[in-house]
């Protein structure tokens, strides 16, 4: 192959993972503009998702995509209820101070990490995908499931935006991110307002995870990369702002992408964190800080 093919290809590989850190960074965001709450459990969300999913596809009996479909189905919707659970029980007792719930949600980290340790073990584990379709393009052939997890992206990215921007929810969450008492002095539950919101970006991150898993493999460990990435995706986007962090994640996903390609994976981390720090330096607030949605 030459160097279109080689391009082409790392182009493809760098939007799978934009469109899997996109959503993955846009539950991290969520969280943080509505509640303003940093949740260090983010990754583990991410991971209890494939848990989730592989213990699904693994019950589940038939073809493939059945599995899958469940899994889809479910994972998110049980590990959303995770997370709303521990909002009641935990962060909203600390009434989401800062620090406490930093701390807080570093205590979740291991308890999810150990709890999926304990109940599913430290094997990694395939789980196999809803189809094999092989798309041929000019230079070769390409997964089809990998483009069915872009387009699937996308179309969960444009859901969530129009919900923020066009319906009644996404209003009262918008209000709730300005200002809570005022919006509580109007009859706002911000309570269940901090808890939905949790859930979502617990289930956004869920989400992620499944569409990725049978690319991946689903391990008790792999929260880590996903938060790492998505606090960068957030920090170059713009903290609170979903529109800076969909750009910031297309950004990393298709720089890491051919960078990985034409040189070393290392190097594209490397670059990914100067490009932080640069934001950090120059812009603080993100290449789109201070914008509402």
């Amino acid at each position: 192959m030459g160097f279109g093919a080689f391009f082409l290809l790392a182009s493809l590989e760098g939007l799978v993972s934009a469109a899997v850190l996109a959503l993955t960074a846009a539950g991290l965001s969520l969280v943080f503009g509505v509640m303003r709450v940093v949740n260090v459990a983010h990754g583990e969300f991410f991971m209890l998702g494939a848990v989730a999913a592989w213990f699904v596809t693994s019950l589940v009996p038939g073809p493939p995509a059945l599995g899958f479909l469940a899994a889809l189905a479910i994972a998110p919707c049980l590990v959303a209820g995770i997370a709303a659970l521990a909002d009641r029980l935990v962060l909203k007792r600390l009434n989401y101070d800062p620090d406490a719930t930093i701390v807080a949600t570093i205590g979740l980290l291991y308890i999810f990490q150990q709890a999926a340790l304990s109940l599913y073990g430290p094997e990694a584990r395939p789980v196999p995908a809803p189809f094999s379709i092989r798309v041929q393009l000019p230079w070769f052939g390409y997964s089809g499931y990998k483009l069915a997890v872009i387009a699937a992206a996308a179309v969960v990215l444009a859901a969530l935006w129009l919900g923020l921007t066009r319906t009644r929810a996404g209003l009262v969450m918008r209000a709730t991110q300005i200002d809570r008492e005022t919006a509580a002095a109007f009859g706002i539950d911000t309570g269940r307002v901090y808890a939905g919101v949790f859930a979502l970006g617990a289930g956004l991150a869920a989400l992620a995870a499944v569409l990725v898993v049978p690319i991946q493999q689903a391990h008790y460990l792999m929260g880590h990369d996903p938060l790492l990435l998505s606090f960068i995706t957030v920090i170059i986007g713009g903290l609170g702002s979903l529109r800076g962090t969909l750009v910031a994640a297309l950004v990393i996903g298709l720089s890491d992408g051919i960078i990985s390609v034409f040189f070393s994976p290392t190097l594209a981390k490397i670059i990914a964190t100067l490009l932080v720090a640069l934001v950090l330096v120059f812009r603080p607030q993100g290449l789109f800080g201070g914008a509402r949605t």
